[in-house]
């Protein structure tokens, strides 16, 4: 079956769940009302059907790849760019004076969830772009944002994130790479940086590189660390790329997926890099460009997660085996449960993903402090629940498709390949939980109490119409409470950090109830009221198990010392 871009979803969720409604009626965002919102979500779904989808396996079977110095990406990449870059949909939320739409976060998420589904590997590419975007639009100088915005906004540029070195991963603050200033106000870069999605293209005109290097005054840790903007081409005096610069790609990995995504060992020797931000305030302006990314990475397991769904729901349909009540495989009892699964995890992962970017979408709109924080504490929460959805779906179509899921004739398998890393970089899913658990409560939990408030008094509403849904939720709710109060009250970070991931999976599995009963609601004695009862029936349940690790503390993983867990 060939891929759905699922907009109808994208659209009920919008509309009924995360409150578009909101967003649409706020001075900054009126004119992106309820008609814009579906002729772009109907016109990006097409792009994706029509263009991307086509591209998936060609990625796998013909990844990019380094030849005589120059990159070579897969067939019909290079099309699918100008797809995307013709359509503007790289610039989808980006700022209008420079050639963005100015449209709101949530649409920009919804398009490129779907954009993630068709073709991964590509999606990467204009995903990297809008987070540098970002970071320039907030902290670059006038004169850089005049030359560079225009140019990545409309895909004649892309851009790329510099922040790991072979020593300094999750420790940024070890990373090596130095910045000396030439005397005319740019720097000189040099050093090594890994794992740099889409390094380097032959679609494009110029790669601009974010950089993470250290001034020659620069202390120690994160505080010392400045960043940069190297491009790969010298912008000439009529801003167009000039002379190359000072670095180059030295080999590309080979990944276990997402093989049409060229993964780049990048090499600056003196490249010519301006300073982007403060002097030291590096790490400041690279997290706007990585919590953008961080909810685009989310949207990529959700995505994934969709695309895996929908082909293992063909499979069933199709497949005859044993018997059912149809003939075919959806009929057995496992493979109901294992497609109910899917469907169910696919709409709470998206819907927690759209309510992230709502919430942003609201604190830009009205500077209020509490949408700030709702979105900053749903950013982890989306990112990682997002990730493992993508992860566990895609697992879970393997199953379904029986012995032809590791066929890689049937591309089952390349769902999983790719997306496993998602809850690796922009912050491995660990980091996320911990983040969650512990920069995140700083308010004493009052983020997060807010939301739980909110869940239980949709509960108690939601008593009236249909006890048996709205019960569990709140009683689910309770629990969460009670933890989050547990772990607040906790000095010790390693209390905290011990169940700081089912901490995370237990909240996602609750805000996952709470949508469905929104849903429920909003669609009542219909097919969603029927997934809404599966998810807090079958589903729900896990949230006991996932507290009660989140309340276990350390100790338990601290007792067996280092020589013991290798004997």
């Amino acid at each position: 079956m060939p891929y759905r871009a699922p907009v109808s979803e994208h659209l009920f969720l919008l509309r009924h769940v995360v409150g578009y409604d909101r967003i649409a009626a706020t001075p900054r965002f009126v004119e992106a009302g309820d008609d814009i919102l579906a002729a772009v979500l109907t016109e990006a779904g097409r792009m994706c059907e029509e263009v991307l989808a086509p591209l998936q396996r060609n990625g796998d079977l013909h990844p990019a790849r380094l030849e005589n110095g120059a990159m070579r990406t897969s067939p019909g990449y290079a099309e699918g760019w100008k797809a995307i870059a013709e359509g503007g949909w790289i610039g989808v939320s980006g700022p209008v004076d420079h050639g963005g739409m100015g449209l709101p976060i949530s649409v920009a998420t919804a398009i490129n969830e779907v954009m993630s589904g068709a073709c991964l590997s590509l999606q990467l590419a204009p995903l990297m772009s809008q987070g540098q975007i970002e970071a320039l639009e907030h902290h670059a100088s006038e004169e850089i944002k005049a030359l560079y915005l225009p140019r990545l906004l409309s895909g004649e540029w892309s851009g790329t994130m510099n922040l790991t070195e072979p020593q300094a991963g999750t420790d940024v603050g070890a990373l090596t790479t130095r910045a000396e200033p030439k005397g005319d106000g740019t720097y000189a870069i040099t050093g090594q940086k890994i794992y740099i999605s889409w390094g380097d293209s032959d679609f494009v005109e110029n790669v601009c590189h974010l950089v993470l290097a250290r001034l020659p005054d620069g202390v120690p840790g994160t505080k010392g660390i400045s960043l940069f903007l190297v491009p790969r081409n010298l912008p000439d005096a009529d801003g167009r790329a000039g002379q190359a610069n000072g670095v180059k790609v030295i080999s590309v990995e080979h990944k276990m997926g997402l093989h049409g995504s060229p993964t780049c060992v990048m090499e600056y020797d003196g490249a010519t890099g301006w300073l982007v931000g403060e002097a030291h305030g590096g790490m400041a302006a690279m997290f706007t460009m990585m919590n953008n990314a961080r909810l685009g990475v989310g949207g990529q397991g959700v995505g994934v997660a969709e695309a895996a769904y929908q082909q293992a729901l063909a499979h069933a349909l199709e497949r005859k085996q044993g018997r059912s009540r149809s003939g075919v495989i959806a009929d057995h009892a496992d493979v109901r449960r294992m497609l109910l699964g899917m469907k169910a995890d696919v709409f709470a992962a998206r819907a927690i993903l759209l309510a992230c970017a709502a919430a942003g979408d609201m604190a830009k709109a009205t500077g209020d402090a509490d949408w700030s924080a709702r979105a900053a504490l749903l950013t982890p929460i989306a990112k990682a629940f997002g990730t493992e959805t993508g992860i566990r779906v895609s697992e879970t179509g393997i199953q379904v498709h029986g012995g032809m899921g590791v066929i890689e004739e049937t591309g089952a398998a390349q769902f999983l390949r790719d997306v496993r890393v998602t809850a690796i970089y922009e912050g491995t899913n660990g980091v996320q939980a911990m983040d969650l658990a512990g920069r995140k409560m700083m308010d004493g939990g009052e983020a997060a109490m807010r939301l739980i408030d909110e869940i239980e008094d949709q509960a108690e509403r939601a008593r009236a119409s249909a006890p048996d849904l709205a019960g569990p939720v709140w009683e689910a709710t309770e629990t969460l409470r009670e933890t989050t109060e547990w772990l607040v009250a906790q000095g010790d970070m390693d209390d905290r950090f011990a169940g700081a991931m089912p901490y995370l999976m237990g909240f996602a599995r609750i805000l996952g109830a709470h949508f469905h009963l929104s849903a429920a609601l909003a669609e009542p004695d219909g097919a969603r009221e029927k997934l809404a009862r599966f998810y807090i029936e079958a589903m729900l349940p896990e949230h006991t198990g996932l507290l009660a690790q989140a309340r276990s503390g350390a100790s338990v993983l601290y007792a067996l010392d280092l020589d013991e867990l290798a004997s």
